[in-house]
């Protein structure tokens, strides 16, 4: 009785023996795909559509399961066909948004990044431009060229007088000039009231457009000397990356 089950009734009820080797229909058209695979006993779904210049309209690209696969009798075999129509999307507006912001934005649509290229500019790793106009509409996967600033400027620009100015105040000059705060240093002072400009550096008359100043501000005499980096500036003037 085991022998009987296991080589007989079990093979019978599973097909064990049965197989169909897939045909191979890539690189034919649409309509003789379907025949083909109909007459090994097979059926078909179109499960994509592209585009691709190197075959005719509905051609099949890609099948699964692969060419000389064994399957089952009445397997489905997914096509994929070439199609004439291109996927078309919508090119985002991308200047003026951070390099990191703008290739999420490139991907999120389907497009690719292309060349990048940098110039001077005020504002570091911000788009200054891009190669095709944002709402411009475009093949999917379509390559943008952009254009990133270095965060400097080509041009000297004069540093303004900042001693005896509140900080707050000196930060809105700098900022105004082009030019960046890169940190802040307090000293105890006697002389004057606290958070009052009492040096800075590099004590230049010119900078180049995009360089950083260092301020040294004063607080209440009696308390603990300390150094802050990357404080708090106003940046509503500047474009945030």
């Amino acid at each position: 009785m085991l022998l009987l089950f296991d080589n007989i009734i079990m093979p019978a009820y599973t097909h064990h023996d049965e197989g169909l080797t897939v045909p191979n229909v890539s690189q034919i058209s649409l309509e003789k795909a379907k025949k083909e695979l109909t007459s090994h006993g097979l059926r078909y779904e179109i499960a994509d559509r592209r585009s691709n210049d190197a075959y005719p309209n509905n051609y099949i690209i890609d099948q699964v399961p692969s060419p000389s696969s064994i399957v089952k009798p009445n397997r489905k075999v997914y096509l994929t066909v070439n199609s004439e129509t291109q996927t078309t999307v919508e090119v985002p507006q991308l200047v003026n948004l951070s390099f990191r912001n703008a290739r999420i934005q490139i991907k999120n649509v389907g497009l690719k990044v292309g060349t990048v290229s940098y110039e001077s500019s005020r504002f570091k790793n911000s788009v200054l431009e891009q190669s095709i106009e944002a709402l411009t509409i475009v093949p999917k996967g379509t390559a943008i060229d952009l254009t990133i600033s270095d965060g400097l400027g080509g041009k000297l620009v004069d540093v303004p007088e900042l001693k005896g100015l509140r900080l707050s105040k000196a930060q809105r000059k700098i900022l105004d000039k082009g030019l960046q705060v890169s940190e802040i240093e307090f000293k105890p002072s006697r002389e004057v009231p606290p958070n009052t400009v009492l040096d800075f550096s590099p004590d230049e008359d010119q900078l180049l457009e995009g360089e950083s100043i260092k301020l040294i501000i004063s607080e209440k005499f009696g308390q603990q000397e300390e150094t802050e980096t990357g404080a708090s500036v106003d940046t509503t003037n500047q474009t945030l990356n």
